[in-house]
C-alpha cells in the first residue's frame, strides 16, 4: 500500500536524474498541480527494494522513454508545502543524480507533458521548479562542463 501524498505521516522519498546529452539536459513539464506546466527533472517515488539510483533511472525511463547511466550523486532537495492552517500538506525528499544519456529521444507521458533536451539559453526562459537551476549548475560542474 502506497502512502498518501497528501498530509503524509513522514516525508516521502523520491529520486530524480539530470540526464545530459551533447551538453543539453532532459527536462519535462509536469502535468499536475502544484507544478502544472513547470519544468523539472524526471523523477518520482522510490519503491521498496530498489536503490535511489535504480529508482532515478526507472523513473526517467517510465516518464520519458530515455535510458541513462548514473555518473554521480548531486545532492538532495526537500519540498514542503503547507496548507492555510500551516499543516504539512506535502513533504518530499528528492535524491538527485547526474547521468549520461544512453538511448531514447524523450517523449511525453502521463506525468510529463512537454519533454525536451534543454540548453543553457532555453533554461533561462523556461519556468523551472524551485532550486532546479542551481542543481543543474552543480551537475554540469560535476561533469566538467562549462
Amino acid at each position: 500500500m502506497k502512502p498518501s501524498r497528501d498530509y503524509p505521516d513522514r516525508p516521502i522519498l523520491c529520486a530524480s536524474a539530470a540526464v545530459f546529452r551533447d551538453g543539453r539536459v532532459l527536462l519535462g513539464s509536469r502535468r499536475n498541480a502544484p507544478y502544472d506546466q513547470v519544468f523539472s527533472l524526471p523523477g518520482g517515488l522510490v519503491e521498496s527494494g530498489e536503490t535511489l539510483a535504480e529508482a532515478a533511472l526507472r523513473e526517467v525511463g517510465e516518464e520519458t522513454g530515455v535510458r541513462g547511466e548514473i555518473v554521480c550523486f548531486n545532492g538532495w532537495r526537500e519540498i514542503i508545502h503547507r496548507d492555510a492552517d500551516d499543516r504539512v500538506h506535502r513533504h518530499y525528499v528528492i535524491a538527485s543524480f547526474v547521468a549520461h544519456w544512453v538511448s531514447g529521444e524523450g517523449a511525453p507521458s502521463e506525468e510529463l507533458g512537454r519533454v525536451m533536451w534543454a540548453d543553457d539559453e532555453q533554461m533561462r526562459t523556461l519556468p523551472l521548479t524551485d532550486g532546479l537551476a542551481e542543481l543543474l549548475l552543480r551537475a554540469k560542474g560535476m561533469l566538467g562542463s562549462p
